[in-house]
């Protein structure tokens, strides 16, 4: 087992959660900080959810490998291998099969959205710029094909970590005594809250991006070596993951106010601790958006037409010129809306996936 090779699939495991929700804070500051103090228990079953299903969806990945490289009608005559037919079975995985690129639509939506988002609070450009420059990128980085990509988000995954991590434990350090400040703004953080039980909260940030992320992070486990690294890779991606998660956490519990009314807190967050600093995060928060629409565009793109072909890339233009027209509604909106929709669908399959893990346990 390569560490070096772990670390790659760590990175690019992260790359895809770190978009532009998660990067700009407004993904974590719904679905965890806005319930307060129970945020942290969240956190807790947010790991566990990540370790468990995230482990299964890249050690299938690989344990599927050829089958997964396999063409519709290949010499082997091997049908391409379905994760979503595997986990739901015939029926429930046509449909799975059929709502993920509905919903990673929706998650590029969002992603162009934020992407505006972040030039307009910080440079002060039209959102419609960023949204722009965006959905140009991910049509670039899907004409790289996806070996290309991987090499690439690989690299980021990590930077983005660096940065988040750098901004949350400044600020949990610096304002720690602002933590008993959560509590008075209870009434108005629960406008936020996109599930009527903390826990729930949990489930749902679990299940949309595992399921919205099951087909890339199959095709990631596809790509290992062994299968001890895809596995370890998704255990070190998930700890990177939450680690990050409990920081931006806690700095946005130091500034409720400001993180209830901001699109981008986490900017904010970065701006107070130093000009330069906000800078450079916020280049960090493109590439994070960068990383997370690009995989979204492979995968809705994967789903119609064959890569590398010229009708390829002209269907990539046309699914990003639509998910651009609709970025131009609020950001944070669009997060509240879409993400907790899918959350909702997506609960299911994260079920079908502990119920085959289980039942190959048993088997075993």
């Amino acid at each position: 087992m390569s560490k070096k090779r772990v670390f790659a699939i760590a990175g690019a495991y992260v790359a895809w959660v770190m978009g532009s929700g998660f990067a700009t804070g407004q993904e974590i500051f719904q679905f965890f900080t806005s319930y307060g103090y129970y945020s942290i228990p969240m956190i807790a079953i947010t790991l566990v959810g990540f370790l468990l299903v995230g482990t299964a969806l890249l050690g299938t990945g690989f344990d599927h490998k050829d089958r997964l490289q396999a063409t519709p009608e290949g010499e082997s005559g091997q049908k391409p291998f379905d994760h979503f037919k595997y986990f739901c079975g015939e029926k429930l995985g046509v449909v799975f099969d059929w709502f993920l690129p509905v919903s990673m639509f929706g998650g590029l939506v969002i992603l162009f959205s934020g992407s505006g988002a972040t030039l307009e609070e910080y440079y002060g450009l039209n959102h419609f710029v960023g949204a722009v420059l965006m959905a140009s990128l991910a049509c670039a980085a899907y004409v790289l094909g996806f070996e290309r990509f991987l090499k690439i988000v690989s690299c980021i995954g990590p930077v983005i970590i660096v940065f988040t991590l750098t901004v949350g434990i400044i600020t949990a350090l610096r304002d720690a005594d602002h933590l008993a400040l959560v509590e008075y703004y209870d009434g108005a953080l629960s406008v936020r809250q996109p599930a009527p039980f903390w826990w729930l909260s949990a489930l749902l940030y679990i299940s949309y991006n595992l399921c919205g992320g099951s087909k890339y992070y199959t095709a990631l486990g596809a790509s290992a070596v062994t299968r001890k690294e895809a596995v370890w890779g998704a255990i070190a991606g998930s700890v990177a993951l939450m680690a990050s998660v409990t920081l931006i956490d806690l700095a946005m519990m130091t500034e409720p106010s400001n993180s209830l009314v901001l699109g981008i807190p986490t900017l904010y967050l970065a701006k107070r601790i130093s000009a330069v600093l906000g800078a450079l995060f916020s280049v960090v928060l493109l590439l994070g958006i960068f990383s997370s629409c690009s995989a979204m565009m492979w995968t809705i793109c994967e789903k119609f037409v064959v890569q590398g072909t010229k009708k390829s890339y002209l269907f990539s233009v046309g699914v990003a010129a639509a998910a651009l027209l609709l970025g131009l509604f609020p950001f944070a909106s669009l997060i509240g809306h879409i993400y907790t929709a899918f959350g909702y669908i997506g609960l299911v399959f994260i079920g079908c996936v502990v119920k085959k893990r289980i039942e190959n346990r048993i088997v075993k």
